[in-house]
Formats: C-alpha cells, structure tokens, sequence
C-alpha cells in the first residue's frame, strides 16, 4: 500500500479535512504521516497533532503522495519555499499531489495549476484564477496527478478519490 504525507500547519489547521481524509486512507491500508514546519500543531478546534516529520526534513522518495491541509494556518505555506517546492518536487516525481479547502493555492503558487481543473475554498478561487487554474468550484476535482476539493465537507470525498487514484 502507499504512504501518503499529509501536510498540516503548525497553528489553525483544519482538523476535519485532516483527520476524515486520514481515517478513509488509512481504512483502505494506507499510511499517513503527518508533516509540519513545527514538531507541535494545533486545529482551528484545538486539536493537537504531533508531527512525524518535520517540513524541511521530507524526502520525496519516501513518499507515494502529498497531501496539503487546509484551514487559515495553510497561509503561512502560500509563499513558503519549502512547501511550494515539495509540491513542485511531487508533480515532477509524477506522485499524486494534492490539496483540499485554502491549500489548493499552495499547488497554484508553486505553479502547478496553470490550465489545470481545480476547486478550492471560495475565497481562494481569484488566486486560482490568477495563476490560471481553470477554476470549477466542484466539491473535488482531479486532473491528472492533481487533486483539490473544496473544504470540510468534502474530506471523506477527497480522501475517497486520493484512494481510488491510488490504485
């Protein structure tokens, strides 16, 4: 089966996207590891997640996907060139790169997006936009290796089609 990182901030992650994508990967075998810029997070809800590995230690090699967690902590990975640049090395490795709620801006800042299918939270769809990501406000969308969905609601969904593309 595959290992999947999964990528959460170390303030106001989205603890819902996280924890529902994870318990449906690890349900179909998977394994998740957890990465942070901090060995410590804390969820919008107050949830604490230790971090398996840090941001900056990440081997892409060790890794069959990367999964990006949304919520107001993902801001501080918009223009952080350590995240922008695991998301350029995943794609360039053909690995499933993915992002769900306000992180799919990360994907359209390392310049992934361009001419790509993607959702996102509403109030990152102009920055989508910007970086010419063909923007469709679905609740998931997949192009190729890319995978976004839209927030909360659709984490088991998202989780459900990283599964799927998995196989």
């Amino acid at each position: 089966m595959a290992t999947i990182l999964s990528v959460i901030a170390p303030e106001n992650f989205q603890y819902q996207e996280y924890g529902d994508s994870k318990k449906v990967l690890e349900k179909a075998g998977h394994t998740v590891v957890t990465a942070c810029s901090e060995p410590m997070a804390r969820s919008t809800s107050g949830h604490e997640e230790f971090a398996d590995v840090l941001l900056d230690e990440v081997n892409v090699d060790d890794y069959d996907a990367i999964l990006f967690v949304g919520g107001g902590g993902c801001y501080d990975y918009f223009n952080d060139s350590t995240a922008l640049e695991l998301a350029r090395e995943f794609y360039e490795a053909e690995k499933l790169t993915t992002a769900i709620c306000a992180a799919p801006s990360i994907l359209a800042n390392a310049g992934l997006l361009e001419g790509k299918k993607a959702t996102c939270f509403s109030s990152q769809a102009d920055n989508l936009k910007a970086h010419k990501a063909e923007y469709t406000g679905a609740s998931v969308e997949v192009d190729g290796l890319l995978i976004t969905a839209d927030g909360p609601a659709s984490a088991k969904a998202f989780g459900e089609m990283i599964v799927k593309k998995m196989q």
